[in-house]
């Protein structure tokens, strides 16, 4: 496996007939789902590879000695408002607005140009032509239409498109830019955590959202386990919150490790608006925007982990960044975890299950079975030492299908795509 091949962001358009991955090579692969055929009605769901193209090049910052990496850090998706599709990918520094379009018509019979395409010499044209459209073998498109660059010092974690479908936002370590899709040579700073004396930061933004239906608002996550709640209408510069959650620590549970494992690496609205989902090292959270002090609900993913701490932060493993994502109707959530994990909760059974993605139970139409992992003590046949995970193989990146019961889930450099059994 090469290196470049791992899959760093993976993410569903609004319809969820496309599946977009990006990975660290600075590709980005998009998958299109197969429409129902009359004879074969339990076809329809596969996902075959639509259109490759590579978004973004490694690149080197002569002024500071840096070199700037390929990878695709996130892919965002516009809704569709014509027949060709459009998508924002960025990498550490720059990010791109693609249009991905298809041809199956070309034009033949021009009057300056023989069918090659060379200029004819005038004087031996004597007639004049009409132009006609023959088809073609279907050709997909991908061409950068905007390249909006330039306006970050720090590594971007983020990009959100807004529910205006005119701005966007891009998140860095310190700032937040928000930026008009039509203009590239300018963005807006919205917030900016950046302290006059670097030595006194004390943490960084981690993830940025918008809110999915009031364009004025927007939420952003910190290192520090905290999230803030931004309204654009109170200021241009929202480094003043409108809401700040945080739930105060249990002193108890106070560790040398507290802080790194208290750092929310995702943060996600969900469909209604109503609720955040946060993901930090060892929890799933999900707070109402009513309700600052504490969330409503948590989710302990790998709870086994921390009496491994210690060894997870020797192999760096600590700072990993899952992300969480919720279904199309905000019931269920899924996070990613070690040995190809991933979790889902139910919220309104309180229910949660732990299945695996690996090449030795995904043959095509194979039931996925619940995994257990134990503690010490006996092992059940079916159940997974916590020893023996391999922390190696882990589940980063996930997507849900927006309305339907079909996942998406990035195993390195595996794309697994899950989806309910029809009854």
């Amino acid at each position: 496996m090469q290196n470049s091949d791992i899959i760093s962001t993976v993410e569903f358009n609004h319809t969820g007939e496309l599946l977009a991955t990006g990975d660290k090579g600075g590709r980005v692969v998009i998958f299109q789902r197969e429409q129902e055929s009359k004879n074969q009605v339990h076809r329809r769901g596969e996902y075959n590879v639509y259109s490759t193209f590579q978004s973004h090049e490694p690149e080197f910052d002569y002024l500071k000695s840096l070199e700037i990496e390929e990878k695709i850090n996130k892919i965002r998706w516009l809704p569709q408002q014509n027949a060709a599709y459009f998508l924002l990918s960025t990498n550490d520094k720059t990010v791109k607005l693609w249009k991905v379009s298809e041809r199956d018509k070309r034009p033949e019979g021009y009057n300056l140009k023989d069918e090659e395409g060379r200029l004819r010499d005038p004087a031996t044209i004597t007639t004049l032509r009409v132009p006609v459209l023959r088809p073609m073998d279907l050709m997909v498109e991908a061409t950068p239409r905007r390249v909006f660059a330039n306006a970050h010092t720090y590594h971007i974690n983020s990009i959100s498109v807004n529910s205006d479908y005119e701005t966007y936002m891009s998140a860095d370590d310190l700032r937040i830019n928000l930026w008009n899709f039509e203009i590239t040579n300018q963005s807006f700073n919205i917030v900016d955590i950046k302290p006059a004396n670097m030595e006194e930061l004390t943490e960084v933004i981690t993830a940025a959202e918008f809110h999915p239906h009031h364009c004025n608002t927007f939420v952003y996550s910190s290192s520090k386990g905290t999230i803030r709640l931004c309204d654009m209408r109170a200021s241009a510069l929202c480094d003043r919150h409108t809401k700040f959650f945080e739930e105060p620590e249990d002193p108890s549970n106070r560790s040398f490790f507290s802080e790194i494992i208290s750092s929310i690496s995702d943060v996600k609205f969900s469909h209604s608006g109503r609720y955040i989902m946060t993901r930090d090292y060892l929890t799933v959270k999900v707070w109402d925007l009513n309700m600052e002090n504490r969330p409503i609900e948590t989710y302990q993913v790998h709870d086994y982990l921390r009496s491994k701490l210690c060894s997870l932060y020797e192999n760096d493993c600590i700072f990993d960044k899952f992300e969480c994502v919720w279904n199309g109707s905000d019931s269920v959530i899924m996070t990613g975890s070690y040995n190809n994990f991933f979790r889902m909760f139910d919220r309104n059974t309180k229910r949660d299950v732990t299945l695996e993605a690996s090449r030795e139970n995904s043959k095509p139409r194979a039931i996925l079975k619940p995994r257990k992992v134990c503690v010490g003590g006996k092992r059940r046949k079916d159940e997974i030492s916590v020893d023996s995970l391999d922390f190696s193989k882990k589940i980063l990146h996930t997507a849900w299908h927006p309305s339907e019961n079909i996942i998406a889930v990035a195993a390195t450099n595996n794309l697994y795509i899950f989806q309910d059994k029809v009854n």
